[in-house]
């Protein structure tokens, strides 16, 4: 669930700026600030239903947005990677650490180009 989450927030800072502007204010008030459906509903004058749907749409907008562009996938795909670099270099570095840093920079290179 916690994994959920994350993912549901890096994907809506990504992508926020792509939603309107009540998605965006309703999925900040439901995930960051943590207020329930009818706390919301009761701010905005609308149903708890609503304010579900709004989520659900707001959610599919930005699942959609991550399909097409995938920006969300290459940061992980980065990250992961600088953090294999970074364990690398924690330690004494060989020639066969110095071949893995290389290859770690070419695989970031070439993403990077595509």
């Amino acid at each position: 669930m916690l994994d959920k989450l994350n993912r549901i927030n890096l994907l809506y800072d990504i992508y926020s700026s792509l939603l309107t502007t009540r998605q965006q204010e309703v999925l900040q008030l439901y995930f960051s600030d943590n207020l329930s459906l009818a706390e919301i509903a009761a701010e905005y004058g609308i149903s708890r239903q609503a304010v579900h749907d709004l989520i659900q749409r707001a959610l599919v907008s930005i699942e959609s947005f991550e399909e097409k562009l995938g920006l969300y996938a290459l940061f992980c795909f980065q990250k992961s990677l600088l953090q294999e670099a970074d364990r690398i270099l924690e330690q004494p570095v060989g020639p066969r650490e110095q071949r893995r840093l290389q290859e770690i920079i070419n695989e970031l290179q070439q993403k990077n180009e595509q």
